[in-house]
């Protein structure tokens, strides 16, 4: 009996290579895997903006979530993706929501998807929000299980909107004379407005709080959580150990029982313990912590502490959360290039503690698509892939252009360096494929063994790639594997395809070994290259 023909499905056609159906205008994952054909994908495919054959996604929703999401990605498309992802495996969205958010070596560093995604859950999975504050602390800071506090009560644009005022009554002169003013001369009639209005977002609390069970739920284990953190504070202040403090905010009731205050009625004993808490805990933490809005308000401005400055703030000293593209913005603050330069190796040197980049190189795209944030993040990134990297590679950057070539970063500081990278010349196209035919040239002219030739590229681009494939639907990366096996070179190198811009084009599909997708503006997914990791894949 003849073997039964695969079952059809409308519109699809017979792989000539698998024998495994496929839809018609799609592409039978086979042709670009090594895996057995029971685990083959069928992936749309489509066209870049300019015109070169793309996947329109990797497979893997939860991965697609991971490259395709950026800051300036729309709040609707990051909405569509995290349902997407979490309908295929919730609990690895769940670790994507906290990477969003994730500073200091944990994530993107992108508040404002992170709020997206933490309302969304909370109206959809309103307890696993809540039973993960803990972790998104960790990921980010405490005050940001506040401000989804905050954002459930005045809506998801409130930041927006009070920008938006802001810049409004600035244009008005409103800010005028504004530090010269003291609190005892604000008419009555404004103090009065204020009092309505904070008394209005009072009862605007209250009401949520009594009549929306899940809210009721977060704010509970929000207030426990801070309260805890507060406890733990005041053992290790009372214990010496004033290096291991975290200062968790107030929470008063549940530092100080009612029980305690069996006596007083509720409005009292509520005073009460906000003065207790003031005087009791926060003062020393304050104190102990060196919190420099002490010494500003006291106007003891010699006595202040610049090592516990914040990152992004007044004065720009330490860089642990500030991203490489802000720093090198900084350069043009009234702070001067001294400090950026300071911040500048320091992230340089925290990160090449941590392992060095064996024979990599960063291909920047500054194309015409690529105008604004993610053509400076480009540049910044790409200079801190060229710095860590080792010889010979060490302080080399391949740029897009009609003539792609290796450019030595010149300069010795850091505005001299950034200047050259803007100076060079880009072409202003994504001829993706001249890139590694140059590097080619390079590599045949040069003799290089396998051993010589680069390891690991990381691109940093919007995907939209010109076209430039043999074939309709051959994808940029099939045609980089075929062009260095024809010249010999049968380890193919690593590609990390770095997305900086929203944009729908994935270049591989998740079974692709060799390749990692990441995204974003952080430096952070930078260590996940300085060690040894074996064989990259999107998945990994």
């Amino acid at each position: 009996m003849p073997p039964k023909a695969p079952k059809m499905r409308p519109e699809c056609q017979i792989c000539w290579e698998c024998a495994l159906p496929y839809q018609t205008g799609w592409k039978c994952a086979c042709r670009t895997s090594s895996q057995s054909p029971e685990t083959f994908i069928f992936l749309r495919m489509g066209f870049t903006e300019n015109g070169s054959a793309t996947f329109l996604s990797t497979g893997n929703p939860c991965l697609d979530f991971l490259f395709h999401v950026v800051p300036d990605t729309p709040p609707q498309e990051l909405l569509q993706r995290l349902k997407l992802s979490w309908k295929c495996d919730a609990l690895t969205t769940i670790e994507l929501i906290c990477n969003l958010r994730g500073v200091r070596g944990t994530g993107k560093s992108e508040k404002e998807g992170f709020c997206t995604a933490a309302l969304w859950l909370h109206n959809k999975h309103p307890k696993t929000l809540a039973c993960n504050i803990k972790a998104i602390a960790d990921f980010g800071y405490f005050k940001d299980v506040l401000e989804i506090l905050y954002r459930l009560l005045e809506g998801h644009e409130v930041r927006k909107n009070e920008k938006e005022k802001w810049m409004e009554k600035k244009r008005e002169g409103f800010l005028e004379g504004l530090k010269e003013k003291k609190c005892s001369s604000i008419p009555n009639g404004k103090a009065k407005r204020l009092r309505e209005k904070t008394l209005a977002k009072a009862n605007k609390f209250l009401e949520r709080y009594t009549e929306d069970y899940d809210f009721q739920f977060l704010y509970d284990k929000v207030s426990g959580f801070f309260a805890n953190a507060l406890w733990k504070d005041m053992e290790l202040y009372n214990e010496g150990k004033f290096y291991e403090l975290s200062l968790a905010a107030n929470v008063g009731r549940k530092l100080f029982p009612y029980d305690e205050y069996n006596d007083l009625e509720d409005a009292h004993y509520a005073y009460r313990v906000r003065n207790r808490l003031r005087k009791e805990a926060l003062v020393p933490l304050h104190k102990v912590l060196e919190i420099p809005e002490v010494y500003i308000c006291a106007n003891k401005w010699e006595e202040i502490p610049y090592k516990r400055v914040p990152s992004n703030g007044k004065t720009t000293i330490a860089a642990g959360a500030l991203l490489p593209h802000e720093i090198i913005a900084s350069l043009k603050d009234s702070t001067g290039p001294e400090v950026a330069e300071l911040q500048w190796n320091r992230m340089v040197g925290d990160l090449a503690k941590k392992g060095n980049l064996t024979n990599c190189v960063a291909i920047c795209d500054v194309s015409g698509s690529m105008s604004g944030t993610p053509m400076e993040v480009c540049v910044a990134l790409g200079l801190l892939i060229s710095e860590l990297s080792d010889e010979p590679w060490k302080g080399k950057l391949i740029t897009f252009s009609r003539n792609p070539e290796f450019h030595m970063v010149k300069g010795k500081t850091l505005s001299e360096k950034t200047n050259f990278i803007r100076r060079m010349d880009w072409g202003g196209n994504t001829a993706f494929q001249k890139v590694f035919d140059k590097i080619l040239e390079v590599a045949v002219r040069g003799n290089l063994s396998e051993e010589q030739m680069i390891k690991t590229f990381f691109v940093f681009s919007d995907m939209e790639f010109d076209e430039t494939s043999a074939s309709p639907w051959d994808t940029d990366y099939q045609g980089i594997q075929r062009k260095f096996k024809k010249k010999g070179y049968y380890k193919v190198p690593e590609i990390v395809f770095w997305n900086l811009r929203n944009s729908k084009a994935t270049p591989v599909p998740s079974n692709q070994q060799g390749v990692a997708l990441v995204s974003g503006f952080s430096k952070n997914l930078v260590t996940v290259f300085l060690e040894e990791g074996g064989i990259l894949s999107p998945e990994a």
